[in-house]
């Protein structure tokens, strides 16, 4: 009787093995697909018009007006961005709703840190027709400030026309900074 219960009991473990090792599937595709969907945007938004307002009284001040044709939202990410894949048209005003104009051919907003990344065909517009051009410049949402590490190219309206390899500015375009400066500079006497 002891053999047929050990006989009963290897039968049994010989089934369970079996059917552990048959469940089991390669499921390396799966693992895969899991860090792909976590590297996908959690959302897709189309022509879309983001306003971001001041709000030190009951009315509010637009300081700022973000326009795109198409909007990545990785949100779902450790350092949440959105991504603009096909070009932005930024919008920044003063307190005297004068507006500086701002194209790009890409950029991304990093939502901790309030910087807008500007990349490609940066163009700088100003309400004095001035023009900064770059391949790539910086907004920074908090203190309201653009700046670049990379070569700019300055056409004025009224005078100064020049290059620069490091751009510093206000939203205002009023106190800015070129280092590395070379060009036309028209002084008065």
């Amino acid at each position: 009787m002891k053999i047929k219960s050990l006989y009963k009991y290897t039968y049994i473990v010989t089934a369970i093995v079996v059917t552990m090792f048959f469940s089991c599937k390669n499921n390396f595709k799966a693992v895969q697909n899991i860090g792909v969907l976590q590297n996908q945007p959690i959302g897709e938004a189309k022509n879309i018009n983001l306003k971001y307002t001041e709000a030190p009284d009951s009315i509010g001040r637009v300081i700022a007006n973000l326009e795109s044709p198409k909007m990545l939202d990785y949100s779902n990410r450790d350092f949440a961005f959105s991504e603009f894949p096909d070009g932005l048209r930024l919008y920044l005003y003063d307190e005297n709703n004068q507006k500086n104009t701002v194209l790009a051919d890409y950029g991304i907003v990093y939502n901790e840190t309030d910087l807008i990344d500007l990349q490609g065909n940066v163009i700088l517009i100003t309400p004095q027709n001035d023009s900064l051009f770059a391949e790539q410049l910086y907004y920074d949402q908090k203190r309201e400030w653009l700046f670049t590490n990379l070569p700019v190219r300055l056409k004025s309206a009224t005078a100064n026309n020049g290059n620069g390899d490091i751009f510093d500015s206000d939203t205002k375009f009023k106190n800015y900074t070129i280092l590395d400066g070379r060009g036309d500079m028209y002084l008065k006497e």
